[in-house]
């Protein structure tokens, strides 16, 4: 199945082709085919999931023929699709959905996390560290039971047998600063070892904080690089900030990140340094969790 994110974004640039073509506002637009102007707008910015019949019933009034036809209504088909994200509704907010999206239609997954570990390959020890963490700073709005499914189901799909590679290069500030308790770090050292020893596909290196980042500037976020085995689906890139995740689908602003990730992977440790590295932090962390007790 085709990543239904992308086909919705590909199917607004085609909504907002035709409109232009006919010379239409979308206000005009909007009239002609008995929607709000927020609707059109909405589905020109690929931020609802369209509806076949409304489709059909606008490719019909801008009179709409033929292979063009064909080629729209089978674009709105796969736009329309549901994943498995979508059982989980608010548990698993917009952002968790968006990546579950990728991550299944994917063919290869880079990412620089700088803040936090990479979602699909939490442990639930963790995950319920972070939920206590986001209560310190806001009323929760999901259940976080379900959250904490909702990963675990993305990292099923994510080590199911045609999965996508997933290269992480992770920096040492999130293991060193981030506020959880001594286990739950050291229990998520343990799970990234075990899921990098069982699945070739996923590597995961660590950017210590003395490492040099030469040729250019560092990154001021974590963000994440996507390919797709469709050739019509390029290359595409999401950055993370404290708000919203920020979509890059023009090739220079991809091309960009990518040469920034692989100065960053070149001053990484190597996959079995990484691994010796989360050993011995996992073992520091249990031993001061006992000496706690």
């Amino acid at each position: 199945m085709p990543s239904p994110y992308i086909r919705r974004r590909q199917l607004a640039v085609e909504i907002r082709k035709l409109r232009e073509e006919r010379n239409l506002t979308s206000d005009d637009l909007a009239g002609l085919v008995f929607h709000s102007r927020t609707k059109i707008t909405r589905l020109e910015n690929a931020q609802v999931r369209p509806d076949l019949a409304e489709i059909m019933n606008m490719l019909d009034l801008l009179e709409i023929t033929g292979s063009r036809y064909d080629r729209l209504l089978k674009l709105a088909r796969e736009a329309a699709q549901k994943g498995w994200w979508d059982r989980y509704g608010m548990s698993m907010g917009p952002r968790q959905k968006l990546a579950a999206d990728l991550e299944y239609n994917a063919r290869t997954i880079r990412s620089y996390d700088q803040t936090a570990i990479p979602g699909a390959l939490q442990c639930p020890r963790f995950v319920e560290a972070l939920v206590d963490l986001d209560r310190l700073q806001r009323t929760i709005d999901y259940e976080p039971k379900r959250m904490t499914e909702a990963r675990e189901k993305r990292q099923h799909e994510l080590l199911r047998p045609d999965g996508p590679s997933y290269e992480v290069v992770l920096d040492e500030c999130v293991i060193r600063r981030l506020d959880v308790p001594a286990d739950a770090m050291a229990a998520q050292l343990r799970h990234m070892i075990a899921a990098v020893s069982e699945a070739e596909r996923i590597i995961i290196r660590v950017l210590l904080h003395t490492a040099r980042v030469r040729g250019g500037f560092l990154p001021k976020s974590s963000f994440y690089l996507y390919t797709f085995p469709d050739s019509g689906d390029p290359p595409m890139g999401v950055v993370d900030t404290a708000t919203t995740d920020l979509v890059l689908t023009k090739q220079r602003d991809v091309a960009r990140y990518a040469g920034m990730y692989n100065r960053l992977l070149e001053a990484a440790l190597s996959i079995e340094e990484s691994l010796g590295f989360f050993d011995r932090v996992a073992k520091q962390l249990t031993e001061q969790t006992g000496s706690e007790t």
